[in-house]
């Protein structure tokens, strides 16, 4: 709805002409992005704004770069009418999701389209130094790849296992990252990237990319469960993120739970009870312990996904033995969980996770059921391709787009 004047004061303060129209002006910019190409009448009855001031709007967004007349209504009763969408150039920012075998980046323009993607395998031991030619390498591989330049791209974020913590500055829960443990790598990275750079959990922005885009939408406090290369969780209460006093908020896969030995000096092993009894590296012991066969090589986290995924698919003893027995660790630990947060909503992600469908879904609600007091939604999480990478993404464009749709100076 449209903003309305009150009390005349100083240009460019709340409730004067310039932050109303600023106020108007991102409220059709939202809508644009949401809903795609729209006419000046149906942008002035989504605001509430007529159509003289929508007219106006309109201009002034188009001359500030910041959308386009694009096609017109044809097809429909009446005259035709011009559309508008956002102006895809008008801004660009770039994700990184960093893991110990690549660093994958994408850029995306202000209407969240991804443009441009690159990867940069990380095998064997790194330093300080090699870490920020990966970074700059997949960034600018990124650029290339979308017809940019590193002077395009207005923000990045990159997401790490584990987080960096706020009062030193070094990265934390994830000592089997090589390279991102040095004291000076952060300030070596900002000289080397001429752009502002967010670092955030890989977890976390999961979360974002399924609040914003996926199975958390409308939700204001949910856990997300995340099994791929690691067993780890992101707590959003109150629709923000929790992160915890060093960051290490959701750091699930130390959790002790029964069903599992204690884990003693966990940052030395880098895991725990949690981990070791439903982490993805549990699975094919789990299928070997079963007789199965056919257990495919390689990664540990893309053969527990293929195990799972299996499972799923076919209805045989072994099949639904691992399903039940997997389904039963994970329900254990997010017993902990869901009594000392009590959350709305839990989203299942990660491959590890996805994998299993509805099947594995409903069989983990049905074993939270008798484990836990409180009775939260579960659903599989609706971002599947590249979801710490998308979450990125969003989180970058919510950034950029709070800076570039601003038009109060303007």
């Amino acid at each position: 709805m449209a903003a309305t004047a009150g009390p005349s004061g100083t240009t460019g303060t709340p409730g004067t002409p310039r932050v109303l129209r600023a106020m108007n002006d991102r409220a059709a910019l939202d809508l644009l992005l949401a809903h795609g190409p729209l006419s000046r009448t149906r942008i002035g009855k989504l605001t509430g704004l007529s159509k003289p001031t929508a007219s106006q709007l309109l201009a002034r967004l188009e001359a500030a770069g910041l959308v386009l007349a694009t096609g017109t209504t044809e097809g429909r009763p009446g005259p035709n009418a011009q559309l508008y969408e956002v102006n895809p150039a008008a801004a660009y920012a770039a994700g990184l999701d960093v893991t110990p075998e690549r660093v994958l980046a994408a850029v995306a323009d202000i209407t969240g389209r991804t443009v441009g993607t690159y990867e940069v395998p990380t095998p064997g031991r790194k330093t300080a130094g090699a870490v920020v030619r990966q970074v700059t390498d997949a960034l600018d591989g990124a650029v290339k790849a979308a017809g940019l330049t590193r002077g395009d791209v207005r923000r990045l974020v990159v997401a790490t296992p584990g987080a960096f913590d706020p009062t030193t500055g070094r990265l934390r829960y994830a000592s089997h990252l090589p390279g991102w443990h040095a004291p000076t790598l952060l300030d070596d990275l900002a000289a080397a990237l001429p752009m502002p750079v967010e670092y955030e959990n890989d977890v976390n922005l999961a979360a974002i990319a399924e609040q914003r885009l996926g199975a958390a939408r409308g939700h204001e406090d949910f856990v997300l469960l995340w099994n791929e290369g690691g067993l780890g969780a992101a707590l959003v209460l109150g629709g923000r993120l929790h992160r915890g006093w060093t960051g290490g908020a959701g750091e699930v896969g130390f959790l002790p739970v029964p069903g599992a030995p204690l884990v003693r000096q966990v940052k030395k092993a880098n895991s725990g009870g949690f981990q070791e009894l439903a982490g993805s590296q549990a699975i094919p012991q789990l299928a070997l312990d079963l007789g199965m066969n056919g257990i495919p090589s390689g990664p540990y986290a893309e053969v527990a996904a293929a195990l799972v995924q299996r499972a799923a698919a076919e209805d045989t003893v072994q099949n639904r033995l691992l399903l039940q027995t997997y389904a039963t660790r994970l329900a254990t630990g997010l017993a902990s969980l869901v009594s000392v947060l009590d959350p709305e909503l839990v989203v299942l992600s990660g491959a590890s996770l996805t994998a299993g469908g509805e099947v594995l879904r409903a069989l983990v609600q049905d074993e939270l059921e008798e484990l836990a007091a409180s009775r939260p939604k579960l659903v599989v999480g609706d971002v599947i391709e590249r979801p710490v990478l998308r979450g990125a993404l969003e989180s970058a464009l919510a950034a950029t787009r709070d800076e570039v749709f601003d038009t109060t100076a303007r």
